[in-house]
């Protein structure tokens, strides 16, 4: 059995509030030994790091997520710097822009991101980036800010996009929608990429595979992404899951 990492999953949320632990049992199971759970506000906290605590080989990353805007105060950002003091984490996040969603303050968003890339900087931590229809300016906002690492999870950009990301030493997040054939653009950046900036992921208990459809999705179903990704390479499922749960562990520190 493949070594896997599913590099994001919201294993908190209330979807998975009546089977958590069934849900962490079966991606046991299915080779995905170590989960990355990122936060979306600050009262996430708390629960991120008890299921840190309780189940081992799950990771916590702590941050104000731009679709959660409503729920941020800037006070929150001061008391995320003293959560860190005494919370560890592997990453800060999820953190970023979403130009998608209507009603979003643009430049609220703006401020939050940018206050948390200073900060991750500040703690030399990985950050979580979440970059829907704003990928060209959480691209430029990256580059603004020397010395970050970290990975744009559910990339859905275009190749010059994917390839400024990578050449910044960017990772991006691969899920559930590139096993769908009509995800021409991001199964061709998936199938000729460096597999350096790889990561699997879930996005859990959204955007499932196209075999499961209108489904919750869980974290064990990183094994499906797994086998096609290595189909779209032409390479062994074990040189991809390898691959990419180095470049997990070396991101993110596990080891």
């Amino acid at each position: 059995m493949h070594t896997l990492v599913d590099s994001h999953v919201h294993l908190d949320l209330p979807p998975f509030d009546a089977d958590r632990a069934a849900v962490i049992e079966r991606a046991h199971r299915a080779g995905i030994q170590r989960m990355v759970v990122p936060a979306v506000d600050l009262d996430s906290w708390p629960g991120i790091a008890s299921l840190a605590v309780d189940h081992p080989g799950v990771h916590p990353a702590y941050g104000l997520h731009p679709l959660y805007l409503a729920r941020h105060q800037p006070a929150h950002l001061d008391r995320l710097k003293a959560w860190l003091n005494d919370n560890p984490a592997v990453a800060l996040g999820e953190i970023g822009l979403d130009f998608h969603q209507a009603g979003l303050d643009r430049d609220l968003q703006r401020f939050y991101f940018t206050a948390q890339l200073q900060l991750a900087r500040e703690r030399t931590l990985p950050v979580i980036v979440h970059a829907r229809q704003a990928l060209e300016e959480v691209s430029l906002t990256l580059r603004r800010h020397d010395g970050l690492r970290g990975v744009v999870h559910s990339f859905s950009g275009s190749e010059q996009q994917a390839r400024r990301l990578w050449d910044s030493g960017f990772h991006l997040g691969i899920g559930g929608p590139v096993t769908y054939d009509r995800a021409q653009r991001l199964r061709r950046i998936v199938a000729t990429m460096p597999i350096e900036f790889l990561l699997l992921e879930s996005d859990a208990p959204d955007q499932p595979d196209a075999a499961h459809r209108g489904q919750r999705n869980e974290p064990a179903r990183v094994a499906d992404v797994l086998r096609c990704v290595a189909m779209l390479r032409g390479e062994s499922q074990e040189h991809v899951a390898e691959a990419t749960t180095a470049n997990a562990r070396r991101l993110f520190g596990f080891d």
